[in-house]
C-alpha cells in the first residue's frame, strides 16, 4: 500500500474548506484520487435543504478543484504555489450527494505552464458520477497574497 501526502501538507485549505479527506490515488503532475467522506454534521446541509439535505454542486466544483490542486502541488514545479480558480467550464450535475455517502473526487491535469493550468474531473459516489467539469486555474506566488 502506498502512503500518500496529507492533502493539509499540500493544500492551503483548512477546515472547514477542506474538502478532500485523503489521497487514495496519485501521480504527481498528472492526476490524483481522493475522497470526502460526508457526514452530515456539515453546516451546509442545515440549510440547503431542510428536511432534504443535499451537497451543494458548487462545492462539487470546489472539491474537484481541491482535488486538481493536489496533482499540481505534489509536482515539485509547484511546491509553495496557491492554484486559483480561472475558471470553470461544461459543469454537469449527474445524481444528488446526501449525507452519510463518500463522494470520491478525480482530476487530471492538462496544459500546465508555470502560470496557469486546465484540468478536468469527475466526482463520483460508488462508481455513479454525481458532477463533471472543466476548470481552468491561475498559479499564484503565495508572496503576492
Amino acid at each position: 500500500m502506498t502512503n500518500y501526502p496529507d492533502p493539509a501538507d499540500l493544500l492551503a485549505h483548512r477546515p472547514p474548506f477542506l474538502f478532500c479527506d485523503e489521497i487514495i490515488d496519485l501521480e504527481p503532475g498528472v492526476s490524483c484520487k481522493s475522497v470526502w467522506h460526508l457526514s452530515g454534521d456539515e453546516s451546509f446541509f442545515a440549510g440547503h435543504f431542510p428536511g432534504r439535505p443535499t451537497l451543494p454542486g458548487v462545492l462539487m466544483v470546489e472539491a474537484l478543484a481541491q482535488t486538481a490542486g493536489l496533482a499540481a502541488l505534489s509536482d515539485g514545479d509547484f511546491t509553495g504555489k496557491l492554484p486559483l480558480f480561472g475558471g470553470i467550464d461544461k459543469a454537469r450535475f449527474r445524481r444528488q450527494v446526501v449525507p452519510g455517502e463518500t463522494l470520491t473526487l478525480e482530476a487530471h491535469l492538462g496544459r500546465m505552464s508555470r502560470m496557469a493550468g486546465r484540468a478536468s474531473g469527475v466526482a463520483s459516489v460508488n462508481d455513479e458520477v454525481a458532477c463533471e467539469a472543466d476548470m481552468m486555474f491561475v498559479i499564484a506566488q503565495t508572496s503576492d497574497l
